[in-house]
């Protein structure tokens, strides 16, 4: 991974806005729950070496997810480039956001040039990728291919999402405010159907869950302190018919002696 170039500054495919922008949102919601957070690896515009046997040949997919490998590169370093043939798992998942320049390259219409693959045969028939998405921003179209028999067949998208037991995760379109922009974005969602919150919406889920809590327990403050002023109330009430009952009963001793009964011996 040290010796391998990790960026060529006259390539083509320069990430635009949104090739930022939906990778962050990919990488922000792909919390595989079978695996701990430190084996999955999510990546974006990196290299992807392929062949060992021409370790310089690569690909750089716009989105890519591995399970089952070291979120570290040796428990210790930030990964440069993702060298296959160094490391324990192929990605699970790969996605490629379409644009005029490299539509037919993703999509494996551009004819073979010479003994260079492909990016549809490096990810159907060299790495034998399971599952490969493209996202068309300027259409919505989102197409996803299962690998099934050693090739990709489109899956019948009637919603657009589709689940994927292997990962225990599902990827589909879910229309909402990403940043400063509302429109569709590929996102992941859970066996309950629910997308995957990012750590930002956890964090203010979770402050907004706090506020709850606190707005809850200054209700029952104030509803004890409420009881406590009735019950307080009740108590002088208490006191002051007990103090008239005192004082009818002194009046009433009082007639009593002046009429020359002694109110004890009553």
């Amino acid at each position: 991974m040290y010796d391998l170039p990790s960026e060529y500054v006259d390539e083509p495919g320069v990430p635009d806005e949104f090739h930022i922008w939906q990778p962050e949102l990919l990488s922000s919601t792909f919390y595989p729950p079978d695996w701990e957070r430190d084996a999955v690896f999510v990546a974006s515009d990196m290299h992807l070496y392929y062949d060992w046997q021409n370790p310089l040949r690569y690909k750089r997919p716009d989105w890519f997810g591995v399970v089952g490998v070291r979120r570290l590169y040796g428990d210790r370093d930030l990964r440069l480039s993702y060298v296959t043939w160094q490391e324990p798992a192929l990605p699970t998942v790969v996605v490629e956001l379409l644009s005029p320049s490299t539509r037919n390259e993703d999509l494996g219409r551009r004819p073979p040039g010479g003994n260079i693959p492909r990016k549809w045969e490096v990810y159907e028939q060299i790495l034998a990728i399971p599952y490969y998405v493209t996202f068309d921003r300027y259409t919505d179209a989102l197409q996803i291919f299962h690998l099934t028999a050693g090739r990709y067949t489109a899956l019948d998208l009637t919603e657009p999402r589709v689940w994927m037991p292997e990962l225990n995760l599902g990827l589909g379109l879910w229309q909402g405010r990403h940043r400063e922009l509302s429109r569709l974005w590929l996102r992941w969602y859970d066996a309950d159907g629910r997308w995957v919150p990012t750590e930002a919406e956890q964090a203010r889920s979770q402050a907004e869950q706090a506020f709850i809590r606190a707005e809850q327990e200054r209700g029952r403050a104030e509803q004890a302190r409420l009881q406590a002023e009735q019950a307080q109330s009740q108590a002088e009430q208490a006191q002051l018919q007990a103090a008239q009952e005192r004082q009818r009963a002194e009046r009433l001793a009082a007639r009593l002696r002046a009429l020359g009964v002694d109110p004890d011996d009553l």
